[in-house]
């Protein structure tokens, strides 16, 4: 049995494309292991704190006395921490927004990269803690930006993950759901196979339903069509 983290960060909520692909992901993943389980975390909902001076203070003041607000951004850290510790394999929704991930998975970022905790530094440079995990990584865009210079997701991810141990990352890219009906819904269909295809040791799949995970109720059903377009 595995356990699964996975990580949604669009701020479109139900509308988002990634936020899709990341529960039919889930679905096809729960049909053929019905005995793996699933931690949710919705990063958009509620928002995290943003990393800032009294925070990175907190993490660094040793013996010294901490505010409440370092107190409660301290735990939440090692909250984190110590959920990104005990899973197998992390799913990431991650959509590209102006050619970067939303600020909610870098702010997580921010939180989990502590040094003696995910990281630490030695003789011969950094050295990742969080190993022996695999991460996919789900990225839907509007326009079309895979092997070009302007997607920055892909690196990225790639160096963040493995500065904190994790070396095995596969990526999904779900693009061009900004350039007309057709594409967008062959976008889909291709991203809806690639994602399957990354379930570990599948049988034959059924067309997936809403994922039974646990998760804080999703907002946006006030975004126009056209964010839905944009954005993933």
């Amino acid at each position: 049995m595995s356990r699964i983290l996975v990580l949604k960060s669009s701020i479109l909520g139900d509308y988002s494309q990634s936020g899709k692909l990341v529960d039919f992901f889930v679905e096809q993943w729960r049909e053929a292991h019905p005995n793996d389980t699933f931690t949710l975390r919705d990063l958009a909902n509620p928002t995290l704190p943003e990393l800032d001076g009294e925070v990175v203070g907190g993490f660094n003041a040793g013996d010294n006395p901490l505010t409440q607000h370092q107190k409660e951004t301290l735990a939440l850290s090692d909250e984190l921490i110590a959920e990104l510790k005990s899973h197998d394999t992390v799913i990431i929704g991650a959509p590209m927004y102006n050619f970067n991930i939303p600020t909610q998975l870098k702010i997580y970022f921010d939180l989990v990269a502590r040094a003696g905790q995910t990281f630490r530094y030695t003789s011969e440079g950094a050295e990742g803690l969080v190993t022996g995990k695999k991460a996919i990584v789900i990225s839907s865009r509007g326009g079309i930006h895979a092997d070009t210079p302007t997607d920055l997701i892909t690196p990225y991810l790639k160096l963040f993950l493995g500065f904190i141990g994790i070396t095995d990352v596969e990526f999904v890219l779900a693009e061009g759901f900004a350039y007309g009906p057709e594409v967008a819904e062959k976008a889909a269909q291709d991203s809806r196979i690639a994602v399957t295809q990354k379930v570990p040791a599948r049988a034959q799949l059924a067309p997936a339903t809403q994922p039974a995970a646990v998760q804080a109720p999703a907002s946006g059903g006030f975004l126009s069509n056209l964010m839905k377009k944009l954005f993933g």
